[in-house]
């Protein structure tokens, strides 16, 4: 004790809780600040304090509170046998009320690692706070499996505490004899089981029981044999016969190992799986699995596969990226680090294809049932958005349907990370204007060429839609795409039934009639109380066009001032060409869409000219993402792309296979982009699930007629889901502008600068893109070889303005060998523009003398799936390819993953390609044979055996470089590799180094117009 006035007493006391009464005596008078300070036996303290005004004497009670008392606390748990045992001890939150817990004082909860005292006997000691109530969970844990033991509690006495319990809860399991195969061993290390056929009896503990709608359940080891490379778990399918079982119990199993593949599936992966079960017993006792925690992104796409069919757990939070296919088979993509962007839509630099797959998983409904009547993960406004994200994810690793899959084991908790908008975000001005697609109003059913509803019901659904977007976006110009065109007629129609809703002549149509031929056209809506149309609309008929774009000139009503409205819709990514405009990275047709991008600016010069005004707008689904040749080109053209201004986060209108980008764009002339106050993408369409469109197909909707009408019809006539693209709102404040700029411009740029082709094979081609502003009639192409090159390229003597042309090499046979250059000009008017372009000419291959063998002469690992190989045949005479066979050796494999056995006959100097069954359908037209031997990336090898013996390799067998074979400058990742001219032969030595650059060209991705002529 302190008295304040320079004097201390100590006083010892006893027990929990004591009262004193000390006193002092004060030699003279004045405030005074006594403390007292109390110490308990665990050296925990405790101090208190008052102030007096000393004007005589006087005696203070000081009460100390110094928290309870603690005592040692012995735990005894009993009967488990285990590698570890551990024991969670809590004090209830009422007992907490009175235990005067402070921060000073012992925690509330511990986790206390117990002793082994032998014969199934565990111990710890732990000091407690005496008179509080705790409850003990025990664990035990053996080869990564939890088994929890029975909770118990008991209250802490002043004269300490050792309770003492059975386990209790989960007992180690007592099985028939049997001859037991590790569930390990069945799985084995590789993408397929070594027992596959084989009849086995299996012990494991049930992770999930998904016979209702799997037709089986999962089982997990309970003794793992500790090898990472194989999964612990396994399917048990029991089909029409299930079995009584349910998390947590323990069964023996005897049955038949099978490798399932679903008819539908495209890629070759299988599932492992228990079926024809001969023996089922259900142990005595339970126990609980630990999951195996995952996190993403995954290293590898193959990393999954030793956990497959085991109980996982994703902490991290994941994004639904595709729910494409949720109301159909009731899954959902899910992907970390937020949704997928298109790589060529420019929102993530540098992202790639290969690496978002790493990123992805699927979480399932725990069905194979289709258009499933009760969809999980809905929200309170009965839909599950792209965006939303998922923590905590809980299940069993399915393989199915050519991917990994989570079966939850426990109800997935979903957060609405991206809830819907009633309205557009702002975007400021005077006038709004909008572009929607209106996904195939058609105003006629039944028709051959009818694609939109399919009856007067489904189209009063759709209208509602329509309707309700096209008003949520108050705009004063709307710009349509993939309207019926039939005279006018649907659009008709459309403006009726907004009308009907807004108010007698709210919109009104800008008149076209019947464009073009195609059966869907684009249009323009406007507001005539906000603008007035200044003459006629303008189209362009040119061949180029797929649908004649349509341009508007109009006349703010309140400021006078002018600016113009293009709608556009360019060609489609799909019905890819058997040859010629192949999908090259950024979908088939993309040439024809930067040609009608060039077209598209000659006809922006025409609006402005009969505009007397520069302000152009262009509005429409232009087919292609941000950053692809068709916007580079508008942009190139002295357009900004408006949607560049939206955060990268929030940059999409569409959603396809999982990944989102931008096809509908706002452009702005650079006359009109400082008018612009403003853009967004109303995420009404891409963010939401299918099944909430107006179609009935498949649906509990009296009027459906699918073969299945099980899923629920959740249709409201809203906004949500009117298209499968969301609609783009440009905010403008318009002011005057200078006159347009006619001042003619030609321009050209070839596809590429180089071409590489051989001495004798067949010709060769590369395509050059012509940009030419204000500029009428054809341009003259002239090709002159430069510095005494052979007259190798030709090309067309004309081509229209703004087109793209081909030019021809063709090398005969005795062309010398060599590097060649070629000016290729086009002139126009009384301007010109050159490129250059440079050929190699390679020798032609010599035969060798007979003797010699068949080789790897061409290697295609292009984007996606385009993978294909070249066989050649040097010999001189024709040989029987069934002494061949071709083995992949993935990932630093040492067995082959894949291997194809060739038949037929090879002749003399030809070739055999082998491709890749989804190759797009250019490089399948190459082949001759399809194999699963080209599911290759470019870290893996290639064996080409003859009677079992190695005549040629590629790569090292049984080593992984890490994503490419590389030398220098060259490597196998995403390129087209060549055999030199001066190889003639194979390389027999498959284990040595590899490298690419000793025998092999290099070419750039997707490239495969070689294949076929060595």
């Amino acid at each position: 004790m302190d008295w304040g006035d320079g004097s201390t007493e100590s006083i010892t006391v006893g027990g929990q809780t004591a009262e004193l009464h000390p006193t002092h005596t004060y030699t003279a008078p004045g405030p005074r600040s006594i403390s007292v300070t109390v110490t308990n036996t665990a050296n925990l303290s405790s101090t208190a304090g008052l102030t007096v005004n000393v004007l005589d004497t006087t005696t203070g009670n000081v009460t100390v509170d110094i928290g309870a008392e603690v005592v040692p606390v012995n735990l005894t748990v009993t009967g488990v046998e285990a590698e570890r045992v551990s024991a969670t001890i809590t004090a209830p939150q009422a007992s907490l009320g009175t235990a005067n817990l402070r921060a000073q004082d012992l925690k509330s909860s511990y986790t206390l690692e117990l002793v082994p005292r032998g014969n199934g006997t565990w111990g710890g000691t732990l000091s407690l706070p005496v008179g509080d109530e705790y409850s003990v969970q025990p664990r035990a844990i053996t080869g990564g499996q939890v088994r929890e033991g029975q909770s118990r509690s008991f209250t802490v006495t002043p004269e300490g505490a050792a309770p003492s319990f059975p386990f209790g809860g989960d007992t180690a399991p007592t099985c028939s004899a049997a001859t037991v195969t590790n569930i390990g061993v069945v799985q084995g290390s590789g993408a397929t089981s070594p027992l596959v056929g084989q009849t086995v009896t299996v012990r494991g503990v049930v992770t999930g029981d998904f016979q209702a709608g799997l037709g089986g359940f999962f089982i997990q080891e309970i003794a793992p044999d500790g090898d990472p490379a194989t999964s612990d778990g396994l399917f048990v399918y029991t089909g029409t016969t299930p079995r009584q079982v349910q998390e947590g119990d323990v069964v023996q199993l005897g049955g038949t190992v099978r490798e399932y593949r679903g008819s539908s599936d495209k890629q070759p992966g299988t599932a492992t799986q228990l079926d024809a079960l001969t023996t089922f017993e259900k142990c005595s006792g339970t126990q609980v699995v630990k999951p195996v925690t995952l996190s993403f992104p995954l290293n590898t796409l193959d990393q999954l596969e030793q956990y497959e069919d085991m109980l996982v757990t994703i902490p991290q939070e994941l994004t639904v990226t595709d729910n494409y296919g949720y109301g159909r088979y009731g899954e959902l993509g899910l992907s970390s680090g937020g949704r997928l962007f298109n790589p060529t839509n420019g929102n993530v630099p540098g992202e790639t294809n290969a690496a978002q797959a790493l990123r992805r998983i699927v979480l399932n409904d725990g069905s194979n049932v289709q258009n499933p009547a009760n969809l999980p993960y809905l929200n309170a406004a009965n839909t599950r958005r792209t965006g939303d994200t998922v923590q905590n994810l809980t299940g069993v690793l399915r393989y199915a349907n050519d991917t990994f899959k989570i079966e939850p084991t426990v109800t997935p908790q979903f957060n609405d990370a991206n809830p819907r908008l009633a309205a557009p975000k702002p975007v400021g001005g005077r006038l709004r204007v909008a572009g929607a697609n209106v996904l195939n109003y058609f105003t006629t059913f039944g028709g051959s060429t009818d694609r939109g509803a399919n009856n007067a019901y489904e189209f009063e659904r759709q209208q509602a839609k329509i309707v309700s977007t096209l008003l949520g976006l108050n705009a004063d110009v709307i710009s349509l795409m993939e309207i019926q065109n039939n005279g006018g007629a649907a659009l008709e129609n459309l403006v009726a039934a907004l009308n009907k809703e807004a108010g007698a002549g709210t919109y009104a149509a800008v008149k076209t009639g019947k464009l073009g031929t195609d059966a869907i056209t684009v249009a323009i809506l406007y507001k005539p109380a906000s603008v007035t149309p200044v003459g006629s609309f303008l189209t362009d008929t040119a061949a180029i066009n797929d649908r004649p774009p349509v341009a508007q000139t109009f006349r703010e009503n309140g400021t006078g001032e002018v600016f113009s409205v293009i709608a556009n819709h360019f060609k489609s990514k799909g019905s890819c060409p058997a040859s010629g405009d192949t999908d090259q990275g950024q979908g088939c047709w993309n040439q024809k869409r930067v040609a009608q991008a060039q077209e598209l600016l000659n006809f922006v010069q025409t609006v402005q000219t009969a505009a007397g005004d520069p302000d152009v707008l262009l509005l429409g689904d232009l087919n292609a993402y941000g950053d692809e040749d068709p916007i580079r080109t508008l942009v190139g053209g002295g357009f900004e792309s408006l949607n560049k201004r939206i955060p990268a986060e929030d940059r999409y209108s569409y959603q396809f296979g999982g990944q989102f980008g931008y096809l509908d764009h706002a452009l702005a002339s650079a006359a009109l982009s400082g008018q612009v106050t403003g853009i967004t993408e109303w995420h009404v369409n891409s963010d939401e699930p299918t099944f909430l469109d107006y179609n009935v197909e498949y649906k509990n909707n009296p009027n459906c007629t699918s073969s299945s009408c099980t899923t629920p019809d959740l249709y409201q006539p809203d906004a949500f889901r009117s298209s499968d693209h969301d609609p783009v709102l440009v905010g403008l404040n318009l002011k005057s502008d200078t006159p347009p700029n006619t001042t003619p411009r030609l321009s050209l740029t070839p596809t590429s600068a180089e071409i590489t082709t051989t001495a004798g094979s067949p010709a060769v081609t590369r395509t050059f893109t012509t940009s030419a502003q204000n500029l009428s009639g054809d341009l003259t192409i002239t090709v002159t070889p430069q510095n005494g090159a052979p007259a190798l390229a030709s090309a067309p003597a004309t081509v229209p303005s703004g087109q793209p042309f081909e030019v021809t090499i063709t090398a005969p046979q005795g062309t010398a060998p060599g590097t060649y250059t070629y000016e290729v000009k086009v002139s126009g008017g009384d301007l010109s523009s050159t490129a250059t372009l440079t050929v190699t000419v390679q020798a032609p291959v010599t035969p060798t003398q007979p003797g010699g063998d068949l080789y790897f002469s061409e290697y295609v690992e292009g984007s996606s799936n385009n993978k294909a190989l070249e066989l050649y045949n040097p010999t001189g005479q024709a040989v029987n390819l069934g002494d061949y066979t071709v083995e992949l050796y993935a990932n630093g494999a040492t067995a082959p993953t894949n291997t194809v056995t060739l038949s037929g006959t090879l002749a003399a100097g030809s070739t055999l390609v082998i491709v890749n069954a989804s190759a797009v359908q250019a490089l399948k037209d190459k082949g001759q044979l399809q194999s699963n031997v080209t599911n290759f990336n470019g870290d893996d090898a290639l064996l080409l055996k003859k009677n079992g013996t190695v005549i040629d390799a590629f790569g090292q067998v049984g080593f992984d470089p890490g994503t490419a074979w590389t030398s220098g400058s060259v490597t196998t990742l995403d390129r087209t590799l060549r055999r030199k001219a001066n190889v003639t032969a194979g390389d027999p030595n498959g284990s040595d180094a590899f490298d690419p650059a000793a025998e092999w060209d290099v070419f750039p991705i997707d490239t495969f117009d070689g294949l076929g002529s060595r």
